[in-house]
């Protein structure tokens, strides 16, 4: 082979292999820029904005919270959507349902406030029911006054008074 022809094939040697090389440079994303492209992508989805991105060899992991199941797997999928994701770990968690709202019915402050007005009468029992005090027991005819007053000051719809006085 003279060396003309040398020079040619090495010259396309040379080329071809330099071609390969900046072609698989470029097929394969660095982790920061996964790590970016992914991280953007679940900020932009309000329900996952409490869910974070870790890379390391093209090895998504994701982690924070989220509210339920569904909101998890879309953070899963939109990291295995990103080019240049080998795989992803979900470690996101799923946040606990709210508990239930506490109500407090008018009954419960009127029972507080009998409970407190016949406590200075221990044979006098009161029971509260949609508003309607009931009072069975036993009361001395001076007390008798005195407790019905403090009764009235709470303004239930109704004093059923079956105490025998003495």
């Amino acid at each position: 082979m003279n060396i003309r022809n040398m020079r040619v094939v090495l010259l396309s040697l040379f080329f071809f292999t330099s071609v390969a090389t900046i072609s698989s440079c470029k097929s394969k994303p660095k982790d920061a820029d996964i790590q970016s492209a992914v991280s953007t992508k679940l900020s932009a989805n309000q329900q996952l904005s409490a869910v974070h991105a870790n890379v390391s060899e093209g090895v998504v992991t994701l982690t924070g919270e989220c509210r339920d199941e569904t909101a998890k797997m879309d953070a899963e999928n939109i990291a295995k959507g990103t080019e240049g994701v080998v795989s992803v770990v979900n470690n996101v968690s799923v946040a606990p349902p709210p508990a239930p709202p506490v109500t407090v019915s008018a009954d419960d402050q009127l029972t507080k406030g009998v409970a407190d007005a016949t406590k200075d009468f221990p044979k006098v029992q009161a029971k509260v029911q949609d508003g309607v005090v009931t009072l069975t027991g036993e009361i001395k005819k001076t007390d008798l006054r005195k407790l019905m007053q403090s009764l009235h000051s709470l303004n239930p719809k109704k004093i059923d008074n079956q105490l025998k006085v003495k």
